[in-house]
């Protein structure tokens, strides 16, 4: 069983390769089951050697989409309204239920649904009145 931490499914394509402490590991097969994956890897042959991986964290190369938005790229852009106004810069992002937050060196925090786009190093939001208010 694998738990799939990206939304990426791709990592679970049949030919795919994911990295462990000991090698690469190519996708055989996979299928959901329940909240997590089953998969089968061309180099291991038997249940009692899968038995022996439980636990083992695997990772990936890191997949080039120019359409997402990256995290650590975040991390120091400038956050900008619509009308070009600066509001300053990202200094971290903030894990949030709703959505995650754009933590600005001003003290103002962002959700990343207000973000409209990317310009080179600045972010464009789109926020309700007040946002940027002091309190």
């Amino acid at each position: 069983m694998v738990t799939l931490w990206t939304n990426r499914l791709e990592r679970l394509e049949v030919g795919a390769v994911l990295c462990a402490d000991f090698g690469e590991l190519t996708v055989a097969e996979a299928r959901p089951f329940q909240q997590r994956w089953i998969v089968q890897f061309s180099e291991i042959s038997d249940r009692s050697t899968a038995e022996t991986l439980r636990g083992l964290l695997l990772k990936a190369e890191p997949i080039s989409d120019p359409d997402e938005l990256w995290v650590h790229e975040l991390i120091g852009m400038t956050v900008c309204e619509t009308d070009g106004t600066e509001r300053g810069w990202v200094e971290a992002v903030q894990a949030n239920p709703a959505s995650d937050l754009l933590v600005l060196d001003s003290g103002a925090l962002v959700p990343l649904t207000f973000l409209l786009e990317q310009t080179g190093d600045r972010l464009i939001v789109d926020g309700p009145d007040g946002l940027f208010d002091e309190i």
